[in-house]
């Protein structure tokens, strides 16, 4: 295995700084997901353009979801034939599809 580069302590600083905002925001969008401001729609649509939704794990999206755990997740995920180390913008459109219809989300009023 190859060693990674050696940084200076200013790039090291950089990196570590980018590394906390990256999980500060994904933390945020999985809270925005758990309390249903997010649905899995706006998600997807996000994936396309924001790098943080878009290298967010699906299983770990689903788990944010309202009602539904690690086994719910899991399982769904499994039934549909979607790799649990994969990521919302490495989503295809049928298992998009597939996604929608096992998590429909709330209806609108």
């Amino acid at each position: 295995m190859v060693a990674p580069p050696p940084l200076s302590p200013e790039a090291r600083q950089a990196a570590l700084a980018k590394a906390a905002e990256v999980r500060k925001q994904r933390a945020e969008l999985k809270h925005l997901l758990k309390m249903g401001s997010v649905s899995l729609d706006e998600l997807f649509a996000r994936a396309e353009q924001d790098d943080v939704a878009g290298k967010l794990k699906v299983l770990t999206a689903l788990e944010s979801l309202p009602g539904v755990g690690k086994v719910k997740a899991r399982r769904t995920m499994d039934e549909i034939g979607i790799a649990h180390s994969r990521r919302m913008r490495g989503l295809g459109d049928q298992q998009r599809l597939a996604l929608r219809r096992a998590f429909p989300g709330p209806t609108p009023r």
